[in-house]
């Protein structure tokens, strides 16, 4: 009896060995990733407040700091006119935010709670189509904004955001859809009963329990178009007045500015980052809100 209880000892301490060298093993490579995650990051910062100019540093600290490259930013608007890309970044992100999260959820809703002939044939075109990138594409597009007139002056921000809202990834519809297909269909019917329409089922019951997957939606529809470069180049292409800060900040790069500019793009890449920063904490209230409750629904 004696040995047994030796042996189930010497068991039960070998697997709390285990475990604690297991866990202190995933400690480790956590924060070693993080370390990882965070280094360019907390890079960018330091170098943003650095005073000497130029691309290279001897010393990962700068040996001066100041505030002036931020200032920069906002008053020296003779060769890159900062704020008047923040602004028309800010007017396409927030409008294509709007119309991509409407567009998204109605349809996940629609096809997740109605049936008819063409859903299926819909469903399996729309996973195809999302196996391939879009700038694979961006050249005919490009034409057909082109030859409906888009192209040209304040006009090609309306197309941004028509080309942003209306070809938001199918991955967020199909995230969208398999959340509604969570929602009990009992619900719906209850309402149907009482008098509701489809209509007020989808604002009044399916919105109010699908909190988590709209603030997904809202913020990948808003990063879309904030942190896009290809598309905007494309569309705007050299008109500078109606830049994103993607390409203009890509521009602070290139061989003629890089040295007196770089200290000021790092300082443009912090302030770029605050607008995200912001949603994801003013929606993550919401997103806590929506999982209580679903969880009391």
């Amino acid at each position: 009896m004696k040995k047994q209880e030796e042996l189930a000892n010497f068991k039960k301490n070998k697997m709390s060995t285990r475990r604690v060298v297991t866990n202190t093993l995933v400690h480790i490579i956590l924060g070693l990733l993080s370390v990882v995650w965070v280094f360019p990051i907390f890079w960018v910062i330091m170098t943003s407040f650095r005073a000497e100019k130029g691309s290279y540093s001897t010393t990962f600290f700068p040996k001066s700091m100041t505030i002036s490259n931020y200032v920069t930013l906002f008053t020296d608007t003779d060769v890159f006119n900062f704020p008047k890309w923040f602004g028309n970044t800010f007017f396409i992100a927030v409008f294509s935010c709007i119309l991509a999260t409407f567009y998204l959820v109605s349809i996940a809703f629609v096809m997740s709670r109605l049936r008819f002939k063409a859903r299926k044939p819909f469903l399996n075109i729309a996973l195809i189509l999302g196996m391939f990138p879009g700038f694979m594409s961006m050249v005919a597009v490009y034409y057909l904004i082109k030859g409906i007139g888009l192209t040209e002056g304040p006009l090609k921000l309306l197309a941004l955001i028509l080309l942003y809202s209306g070809g938001a990834g199918i991955l967020q519809f199909y995230v969208a859809k398999g959340f509604f297909d969570t929602i009990p269909k009992a619900i719906d019917e209850a309402a149907f009963i009482d008098g509701a329409t489809k209509w007020q089922v989808f604002t009044r019951i399916t919105l109010p329990l699908s909190k988590p997957i709209i603030v997904y939606t809202v913020l990948q529809s808003f990063m879309a178009p904030w942190i896009d470069f290809i598309m905007a180049k494309v569309i705007i292409g050299a008109d500078s007045k109606y830049y994103t800060v993607s390409i203009g900040l890509w521009n602070m790069l290139t061989r003629e500015n890089i040295y007196n500019w770089y200290t000021r793009f790092a300082a443009g890449a912090v302030i770029v980052s605050i607008p995200i920063a912001i949603l994801f904490v003013f929606m993550q209230r919401f997103y806590t809100d929506g999982m209580t409750g679903a969880v009391k629904g």
